[in-house]
This record gives structure tokens, sequence and C-alpha cells, in this order.
């Protein structure tokens, strides 16, 4: 059987307050942040041993924001690293501050937006201002926060440990591509993440068949998320897929030979190392759902559900997992929902050179 009900709630493990959150909150592309403040505070704290994992997402609620996650290696480590970690957010600030202010125009429009479809309930209270709409945080502001893991999404304690060492790798990864790459530019922007949904999901999900309809759902899951909203397209995605779905289909079977073949060194060194990554990412989480280790919460909220049978398991981390990535890129999800559609048709209508793999 694929799923039960759970024997009872999932606690709250303690691990969770091993973790250390910190919003950095900056109204501009994150990546002068990531690179000049977080990259280097991270080095430190490894290299005098002073943390045992990090991670950062990017984050719209209440205003843009960096939130940087680390794990003090020890109990007695832990006030050295917040120390650290506030003298090093602190002098980026003062050095390089964001100029820009969400308080007008079309993002505070935008994220008021996101506010309502993600917040339509009672718990949207504790953000909003005197007038109704999201409250913002002060740009250019710090602000220590608790560390609240997802269990539902990501499967429970043990799914929520898995995650926590894959977004250590993902971090290391796209930090290293702002470093080594071009990503200010929108055409290296997304040809970075569509090579990086190709790996990933090319190696969570073997058949065809399988991964383009996934592809698909991926798509429509944001299109629907989003709706009369005009963020996530559909016509005008079938008009930019014509122009480039020649190289996009052959790439991407040359990608899927490799993944199929658990062959990475076919592939370019950066994306060899995701691969190898993805590979042991989805081991790894195929063997919790087998020893019966993830627990996800059902979609209506209403219970928990252990998911005993990989071939179920994987594609419900998958989604999360990718969205992640492209989350630490800065891909808006627009764009994120465009390349899933654009992919997905390249599978469904290789063209010439498609089943050729090098």
């Amino acid at each position: 059987m694929t799923t039960t009900a759970a024997d009872s709630a999932q606690p709250a493990p303690a691990v969770a307050r091993d973790w250390q959150a910190t919003h950095v909150f900056y109204a501009a592309n994150p990546r002068p942040l990531l690179l000049q403040c977080v990259r280097p505070l991270v080095a430190g704290l490894e290299e005098a041993g002073l943390i045992s994992g990090w991670f950062f997402i990017n984050y719209w609620l209440e205003g843009p924001h960096v939130r940087l996650r680390l794990k003090p290696s020890s109990p007695e480590a832990a006030a050295e690293v917040r120390r650290r970690t506030e003298e090093a957010v602190d002098a980026f600030l003062a050095e390089r501050p964001a100029l820009y202010e969400v308080d007008s125009g079309f993002l505070n429009d935008f994220y008021n937006t996101l506010f309502d479809i993600e917040f339509p309930g009672a718990e949207r209270g504790h953000y909003t201002d005197a007038r109704g709409r999201m409250r913002l945080r002060p740009n250019n502001s710090r602000s220590a926060e608790p560390y609240e893991p997802e269990y539902g999404k990501y499967g429970g304690p043990a799914g929520v440990a898995l995650a926590e060492w894959h977004f250590r790798h993902s971090s290391d990864l796209v930090v290293d591509a702002f470093r080594s790459k071009n990503l200010h530019l929108r055409t290296v922007l997304l040809g970075t993440s569509a090579q990086l949904m190709m790996v990933m999901s090319g190696t969570f999900l073997h058949g065809d068949t399988e991964l383009a309809d996934y592809l698909d759902s991926y798509y429509t899951f944001w299109h629907r998320a989003f709706p009369g909203t005009g963020f996530i397209g559909s016509e005008e995605y079938d008009r930019n897929y014509a122009a480039m779905a020649p190289s996009l289909a052959g790439h991407f079977a040359r990608v899927r030979a490799a993944t199929r073949d658990g062959a990475p060194g076919r592939l370019p060194s950066f994306l060899a190392r995701w691969a190898e990554h993805c590979a042991e990412l989805r081991s790894r989480a195929g063997k919790l759902a087998t020893d019966g280790d993830l627990v996800f919460r059902s979609w209506d909220g209403a219970r928990d559900e252990r998911v005993t049978d990989p071939a179920a398991a994987l594609p419900l981390l998958l989604s999360p997992y990718m969205h992640m990535t492209n989350n630490r890129l800065h891909v808006t999800i627009r764009d994120e929902a465009y390349l899933a559609h654009v992919l997905g048709r390249a599978l469904r209508e290789p063209g010439p050179g498609a089943g050729e793999a090098q």
C-alpha cells in the first residue's frame, strides 16, 4: 500500500531549535548579499568549526528578504555564531544598502497579490497594517526569527533532515553559480535553471512519459495557484517555445541519457556535480520511503499520510526540491512555470538530433 494514515500526529523535534534563522530584508537582487556577506561568513564559521550546516532561501513576506539558516556545531557555539552573523550582516548593509523601497509601485501590488492568495484567512492578521495591506519590514534590516521546518511538505522529521542536507548542497551550488556565471543576464539565468531542472527531474523520474506528465502537472500547479492574475501564461509560452525547441529537445535528450545511464561524467562539470548529488538524494529519499520514515501532510491538511512507495514519494519531494533551487537562483515563479512547460513539450515533441546521446 502506498500511503497510510500516520499512527499519530508528528511531534515537533527538538532538532529544529538547533538552527538559527536570520531574515535579511534587502530590496535588491540578493547576489551581492550572498557573495560579499553570506559566502565569507559561512566559510569563516566552517573554518572555525562553529557550524555543521547552512542554507538560504529568498522570500517575499513582509518585503523581499533572504532567510539565512545556520546550524551551530554545538550549543556552546551558538552565541558566537549569532554574534558573527549579526556583525557580518550589519557591516554589509552599512556598506552596500539596497536603495529600492517596496512601499509603492508594481512590486508592492505584486507582493500584496501573493499575500492575498497565500494568506486568505485569519492568519493574515499578524502580517497586516492598519489598511489591511501586507506590513513591510524596514529595508536594510535584519531579524532573528524562529526556524520552522515544513514537516508536512518534506515528509516529517526524517524528510526534513534529508531536505536540510540537500539544501546545503543546493545553496553551495547556487552561490558558486553566482560567482562564476553571468546570472544577471536573463538568458544565462534561465538557461542555467532549465539545465538544473533537466538533471534533477530526469534523475528522479526515469520514464519519458512519466517525466513529461510530471512537468505538465508542475506547470499546471503554478497556473492554478495564481488564477486570474496573468502571472502564469499559456499562449505566450507556446509562442516562445517555437524559437528554442530544436536546440532544447536535443540537449534535454542528452541530459536524460546521462542521468538514466548513471553517467554524469558525460555532462559538463557543473551539471555533473549536480547529477551526482541528485542521484544520492534520490537514493536517500527512496530508502526513507521504503523504511516507512516519510510522513506527509495531506493536501487538505486534515491528516498525516505515511508514504512507503518510492514511486509515490519521489514526485512529492521533487517538486519542493526543484522549486527551492529555482528560488535560490532568484528565478521567478512565472519563469519557472514557463521552463516546466517548454521542457515538457521538448519531451513530447523531440526535434532533430533529440535521440543522440553524447
